[in-house]
């Protein structure tokens, strides 16, 4: 337990999915023409993926959505309830009261915008051995207007936070919101924190990610994100630092904040890259029999990642609570958690 934290200090928008998950072979992938480790946005191709996980597979349905997600794992670690508050979209279905029990019983003080004729998004989670392949479709949670930040109650808490995470897959869906909230940030030198979270998201969402990253303070990203951010910049390199120092040195509106890039790559160190440095953090290699699913992994990362920087700890601190995390969801199906906390700085 930390010492006691003011509520509502955090603040993250994203999508709320229900994920629906289950182990499956690779010809089902293929089927779907889905890659291992992938992530992507459904198509009516994909839409009968859901269904079938349910009829023909074992599958579990879990609280997901990646801010949802990194909040939850915060909420986890810190052990004290409200002080992460959650916005996005859902339907007014039975899905919606799945997710909002899991991510009230985690402590999260969720505010949702409820759609009344549109079902709560779902995410069906792939899992191939080790890997795992993400299709979204989004659903409600494609339907979040930036009128639901403009209540009363909702602009207070925004004002009001003094920490701010939002993922590149809301780029998607409210390019507004996220420019309102980072404005929020800006204007009260407050850090806000962003994630690349999919190479789609370059591939196809780089004019409203570049139009926000001057507001960002702290980038995280995976390999396979940096890389595909890289290529759509045309930058011509493949290594991770060169590809993080650039991330850093592109346009920033505070320049007294220097930004940050924090790259991960699986079992391999996480790289913390600044102006005038690199830094490694090692990560526990697990047991091939200790890998429950990779799925919600890099979402327990930043989780743990957040829990400690809403405290004031050092950035080395919060990676090394990052990995801690992820490592415990990797033992865990989904991004879920069991038993208490066992982090130690």
């Amino acid at each position: 337990m930390t010492s006691t934290l003011q509520e509502g200090i955090l603040v993250g928008c994203g999508n709320p999915l229900l994920d629906i998950s289950a182990s499956v072979p690779m010809d089902f992938l293929k089927k779907y023409e889905m890659k291992e480790d992938d992530a992507i946005l459904a198509e009516e191709r994909h839409m009968p993926i859901y269904r079938e996980l349910v009829d023909g597979f074992q599958a579990e349905f879990l609280a997901g959505g990646s801010v949802q997600n990194s909040l939850r794992i915060a909420q986890w670690i810190l052990g004290q309830p409200k002080v992460a508050v959650f916005f996005g979209c859902v339907g007014e279905d039975e899905y919606a009261d799945i997710l909002m029990e899991k991510a009230r019983s985690a402590g999260l003080d969720v505010h949702y915008q409820i759609k009344k004729d549109v079902p709560t998004g779902t995410c069906a989670v792939l899992i191939t051995g080790t890997h795992r392949s993400l299709c979204a479709n989004l659903a409600a949670a494609n339907n979040f207007t930036i009128d639901h930040l403009d209540q009363p109650l909702n602009k207070t808490l925004v004002e009001n936070a003094l920490y701010y995470y939002i993922s590149g897959f809301f780029l998607t869906v409210n390019p507004p919101s996220i420019m309102q909230v980072a404005a929020t940030a800006l204007a009260k030198q407050r850090p806000f924190l962003m994630n690349l979270s999919a190479p789609f998201i370059s591939q196809f969402y780089m004019a409203p990610l570049l139009a926000v990253m001057p507001y960002v303070d702290i980038i995280f990203g995976n390999e396979a994100e940096a890389h595909a951010f890289a290529t759509a910049q045309g930058w011509p390199t493949e290594d991770l630092r060169e590809i993080g120092k650039r991330l850093v040195a592109l346009d920033k509106l505070n320049p007294a904040r220097p930004r940050i890039a924090i790259l991960t790559q699986g079992c391999d160190p996480v790289l913390l890259i600044q102006r005038d440095s690199v830094e490694e953090f090692p990560v526990t290699r697990l047991a091939v029999h200790e890998i429950v699913d990779t799925n919600g992994a890099g979402d327990a990362f930043v989780g743990g990642f957040l829990s400690q920087f809403v405290q004031g700890k050092s950035l080395d601190v919060c990676i090394r609570c990052g990995n801690y995390a992820a490592g415990h969801i990797i033992k865990n199906p989904g991004c879920t958690y069991t038993g208490e906390p066992q982090f130690v700085e």
